[in-house]
């Protein structure tokens, strides 16, 4: 990585909508960023925004809550995209795809061309196709551009097993691998409740009648759990601005977590040129390690399968190119 210029607990929100006020909202609150910069392109919705936030300053530790422009990419630690397009009535996946792809690749040329030396978050979706175009624009090395992968997704996985088995969630650990989307898997052979994997801790309880229809259901239930809430209340914000949050929080603080960002794979799982989500080391350069787990035969085909699900949507969008 280039010689550090960023101010290390700066952050910049490109998009002023649900998820990225929500985002700066919870950011503001954790105390982990000290400057956050929010740009949008409708300059009365950002400014709201901000004056809205600003108002909570009192409440908050201290941060500086701003109007950002362009300017602010250059000294900014992260970048977190959440701008795009949102699908229209009559317009296909394809063109929502070919839409968002030019927004985010202009946003990154601006990236690039203030000479940003810092951590570029995408959350647009579809996020694993677009960060895997982003990093590609920006010419950067494997890392500084990631995708929040299935950080939300292992996080509702990790909810609905605790409520299944009737403990905390903090002592769930479980991991959906893959797309952020239809063709992602749990991977239970990575799951465990207080060190015991999970089938372990199944023959201890005894309180499931046919465990393999309760995992099939809860695996269904990660999967949907976006369609549910977006028929409910109109769009996802809370959750998915608490899990940009713990992203960023492991940048800022370089603490290493290990997230399931969405990251290029470089022959990992036997996969490459694509992006999707897998545990990566998370540090103030962004990701500085893929960890490799020893999945089954099962589980590693079908992330073998949504890896070409997302390769097939970049060959559609080349084509229309």
């Amino acid at each position: 990585m280039p010689e550090t210029q960023f101010k290390p607990r700066k952050v910049v929100v490109v998009g002023a909508g649900a998820v990225g006020s929500t985002f700066a909202y919870a950011l503001a609150q954790s105390g982990v960023a000290d400057e956050i910069a929010i740009l949008d392109r409708n300059q009365e919705l950002v400014q709201g925004q901000v004056l809205d936030l600003a108002h909570g300053l009192a409440y908050y530790p201290s941060v500086d809550i701003t109007v950002g422009t362009s300017e602010d990419y250059r000294n900014a630690h992260v970048i977190v995209v959440t701008a795009g397009a949102a699908q229209r009535d009559g317009q296909t996946r394809l063109d929502l795809l070919k839409q968002n792809a030019a927004i985010i690749e202009s946003i990154v040329d601006d990236v690039v061309a203030y000479e940003s030396n810092g951590v570029v978050l995408l959350v647009t979706n579809p996020v694993d196709v677009l960060t895997y175009i982003a990093h590609k624009r920006s010419g950067w090395e494997r890392g500084r551009v990631i995708g929040s992968g299935t950080v939300l997704d292992s996080a509702r996985f990790r909810y609905l097993l605790s409520q299944q088995c009737d403990v905390a969630v903090h002592n769930v650990h479980a991991y959906v691998l893959g797309e952020h989307g239809d063709s992602e898997l749990a991977a239970w052979s990575m799951t465990h409740i207080g060190g015991v994997s999970i089938g372990d801790y199944c023959q201890q309880c005894g309180g499931c009648a046919g465990w393999e229809t309760v995992k099939q259901d809860i695996e269904e239930a990660v999967r949907r759990s976006a369609y549910h809430i977006i028929e409910y209340k109109g769009a996802t914000n809370y959750a998915v601005g608490m899990a940009m949050v713990r992203i960023v929080g492991a940048i800022l603080r370089d603490d290493r977590s290990v997230l399931t960002v969405s990251v290029p794979l470089m022959g990992e799982y036997g996969l490459s040129e694509v992006s999707l989500g897998v545990p990566s080391i998370v540090a103030s350069e962004g990701v500085v390690g893929v960890l490799e787990a020893k999945l089954t035969a099962q589980e590693l085909k079908a992330l073998r399968a949504s890896a070409e699900v997302l390769q097939k949507a970049l060959e559609e969008l080349e084509g229309e190119g």
